[in-house]
């Protein structure tokens, strides 16, 4: 695909990604595997002033347009794409209820079988490290190697998929899944889950389930 076209697609989905609650100011970043790199939304720019030629094309060596500052997190966007070779497009954000479970460093449970979405019986809670870094890569790549979703301790939400649209839509999924997770536990801390044999008829089935990329 063009590159003017992913480019739009990123700011509409950066859009979208605000009008569902999903994020707050310049907070989150989206990117696109593009070529031998990635396109990603550029630094501390409000997505409402976002234009096509502010997106950024990082290699994969890590080297960037002159005259443009990609997404502090470009490392774990990054790096995503080099170890999964499936994953075609990566959303963070700062989500309320997201970020509310990654402050108790609690993985989401088997609360909903709509957790295999993510790829697994849980959703992960990736250990804290300072924004940007290295560091913080490594553990998202840990988090993500079998799974297309992560919790980030005290900061938020990562989500991958084949293309944006999918991505996006998992992002909401497992918000609305953080949410039932945050609801259940004001409860009991006991919260019930399905076990390992239920999710795993779930998984099968969802291999036909979901979103189609347009051919």
């Amino acid at each position: 695909m063009e590159r003017t076209r992913l480019s739009q697609d990123i700011i509409e989905t950066c859009l979208e990604m605000t009008h569902l609650g999903l994020n707050q100011g310049t907070a989150g970043n989206i990117s696109v595997r593009y070529k031998d790199g990635m396109l990603i939304t550029p630094s501390g720019i409000p997505y409402e002033r976002l234009t096509e030629n502010m997106i950024v094309f990082v290699d994969k060596n890590g080297n960037f347009e002159d005259g443009k500052v990609p997404s502090s997190e470009w490392r774990f966007h990054l790096a995503v794409y080099q170890t999964r070779p499936d994953m075609n497009a990566v959303v963070h954000n700062h989500a309320i209820y997201c970020t509310a479970v990654s402050i108790l460093n609690r993985p989401i449970p088997a609360i909903h079988y709509m957790i295999a979405a993510a790829g697994g019986n849980t959703i992960p809670c990736a250990p804290y490290a300072t924004f940007g870094t290295r560091e913080l890569s490594e553990h998202v790549v840990a988090a993500l190697r079998d799974r297309k979703a992560t919790l980030l301790q005290h900061h938020g939400l990562i989500a991958c998929e084949e293309n944006l649209e999918k991505a996006l839509w998992l992002a909401h999924e497992v918000e609305v899944l953080a949410r039932l997770y945050i609801n259940t536990l004001s409860v009991t801390d006991s919260v019930p889950v399905l076990n390992d044999a239920a999710i795993a008829v779930v998984l099968e089935k969802f291999k036909t389930y979901g979103l189609r990329v347009e051919k």
